[in-house]
């Protein structure tokens, strides 16, 4: 199986999917950690995949997303973007809106 396929599986399994490094329990940087604070502010679940245990899928998902930071949160297999990013759409209230619709879909 090509690692694109495998990337292409995983971001078809879950609806709110954010790579990282670490995990929300121990993100291993702290833009990691910041984006589980808004994904558990948005009450939300979503699952991780952390990016430290797996270099093949870490070093492809950046030619995949063509964003070469993690983390990168995936919102039905399209990608929001990163931390940063993430906080601003938390702000302005639009991630919610993203999530809760997402989160909808899978129920």
């Amino acid at each position: 199986m090509s690692i694109t396929v495998r990337i292409e599986q995983l971001l078809q399994s879950h609806p709110i999917l954010l790579f990282m490094k670490g995990s929300p329990d121990f993100p291993q940087c702290g833009f990691s950690g910041q984006a589980v604070q808004v994904l558990e502010a948005c009450e939300v679940d979503f699952q991780h995949f952390n990016i430290f245990e797996d270099e093949e899928l870490r070093e492809a998902l950046k030619s995949y997303s063509n964003w070469p930071t993690y983390p990168q949160l995936y919102i039905n297999g399209e990608l929001i973007g990163g931390c940063d990013i993430m906080i601003d759409l938390y702000k302005k209230g639009e991630l919610a809106q993203l999530l809760a619709a997402a989160n909808a879909a899978e129920a």
